[in-house]
C-alpha cells in the first residue's frame, strides 16, 4: 500500500478501528441474547403458540406472551440508522475535512490528479462501508431466524427487519456514503456537510417508509374467498387493511357494507346485497426478497448518481 491509498488509509484507519469495534460489540451482544433466545425456545413454554399475526397468549392467564427481542429491534435500529452514521461520521469529512483545511492543495501539487485522489478515498470508504452494513446485516439476520415470522418474535415486514437487514442494507449504507462525500465537497464544512447528510438520509428513510406502506414498488396480492366461506388466514403475509366484498359482476365494495365475521348475519347480508366471494389484499413473506431488491436498486442507484455528480464537480470544486 502506497500513494494515496496509503495516505486515505492513515487518515480512515481510526474510523476503521471504531467500525470495527463496533461490529465486534454488536456480535457479542447477539451472540448472549441469541443463546438466551434458544434456551426459552427449547424450554418449551412457546410450543402451544401458532405463527401468525395475532401475538401468543398464555395458558393460565391469557396475557400475551413473546420472546425477548428487543435487543434484536435495537440492532434493527441501528442498522437502519447506519446510512446516516456512515454518511456524517465517515462521508462527510472524506472531502470535507482537506477542503476546510486546505490539505488538499499540497496532496494535489504533488503530481497527484484529482480523480485519483478522489477514487482511492472514496473506494477505501465504500470498502469499509460494506463490509461493515453487510456484516451487520447478517449478524441480524442470524440473530433473527429463530424468532423469524412467529407471533412471539418478530415478523418480517416490521421496519427494523424489512430495512435493517438484507441487501438493502449495504446499497442504504453506500448511499449514506456518497451523500456525505458530496455534502463535503460542496459546503467545504465538515459539520455543515454532516447536518445535511443527516437532513438528507432522513429524508430519503422516510420516503422508503413510506414506499413500503404504500406499497408502491411491491403492490401486494388479492386473496378471494367465495361465498361467506372463511378467509385465507392471515398467517405471515403483510396486510394493507384493504378488506372488501366483490359483486357478481365484479365491482369491489367496503366489507363495512356486510360488517359481520361470519353466521347467518353475514350470510343473509351478502345475498341480499348481490355479494358473491370476500377478499383482502396483502403481501406475503415471499414479498420479503421483492422489497429488498427494490430498495436495493433504489439506493444503490441513487448512490450511483451522486459519486457521478462528485466526480463531475471535482474539477470545478478542487
Amino acid at each position: 500500500m502506497k500513494g494515496t491509498l496509503w495516505l486515505a488509509w492513515r487518515q480512515q484507519r481510526a474510523l476503521a478501528g471504531c467500525a470495527a469495534a463496533v461490529l465486534l460489540a454488536a456480535v457479542a451482544l447477539a451472540a448472549y441474547f441469541r443463546a438466551g433466545m434458544l434456551d426459552d425456545l427449547h424450554s418449551g413454554v412457546f410450543d402451544h403458540c401458532d405463527p401468525g399475526p395475532l401475538y401468543c397468549s398464555r395458558p393460565q392467564d391469557g396475557l400475551p406472551q413473546f420472546l425477548d427481542v428487543e435487543p434484536l429491534k435495537l440492532l434493527g435500529a441501528l442498522n437502519m440508522a447506519l446510512p446516516a452514521l456512515v454518511g456524517m461520521f465517515w462521508g462527510a469529512p472524506l472531502l470535507g475535512r482537506d477542503r476546510e483545511l486546505g490539505t488538499h492543495r499540497m496532496v494535489l501539487s504533488q503530481g497527484v490528479g484529482r480523480a485519483q485522489w478522489f477514487a482511492s478515498r472514496f473506494a477505501l470508504a465504500a470498502l469499509g462501508t460494506v463490509v461493515l452494513s453487510g456484516s451487520l446485516a447478517l449478524l441480524f439476520r442470524w440473530w433473527w431466524e429463530p424468532a423469524v415470522n412467529r407471533s412471539y418474535g418478530v415478523f418480517w415486514y416490521e421496519a427494523t427487519a424489512l430495512t435493517g437487514s438484507g441487501p438493502s442494507l449495504v446499497a442504504a449504507a453506500l448511499f449514506g456514503l456518497s451523500v456525505g462525500t458530496l455534502a463535503g465537497l460542496l459546503t467545504r464544512r465538515v459539520l455543515s456537510a454532516a447536518a445535511l447528510t443527516l437532513l438528507v438520509t432522513g429524508a430519503v428513510a422516510v420516503l422508503v417508509q413510506w414506499t413500503h406502506r404504500a406499497r408502491l414498488l411491491v403492490p401486494p396480492q388479492r386473496y378471494v374467498s367465495a361465498g361467506w366461506r372463511p378467509k385465507e388466514p392471515m398467517g405471515d403475509k403483510w396486510s394493507t387493511g384493504h378488506y372488501g366484498l366483490i359483486t357478481g359482476s365484479g365491482r369491489r365494495d367496503s366489507v363495512l357494507e356486510c360488517p359481520y365475521p361470519s353466521g347467518r348475519e353475514l350470510r343473509e347480508c351478502m345475498t341480499g346485497n348481490g355479494y358473491v366471494s370476500r377478499y383482502y389484499e396483502a403481501n406475503p413473506a415471499g414479498d420479503y426478497w421483492a422489497f429488498q431488491w427494490a430498495d436495493t436498486a433504489l439506493l444503490g442507484g441513487l448512490a450511483l448518481v451522486l459519486v457521478l455528480v462528485t466526480v463531475l464537480l471535482l474539477r470545478r470544486r478542487v
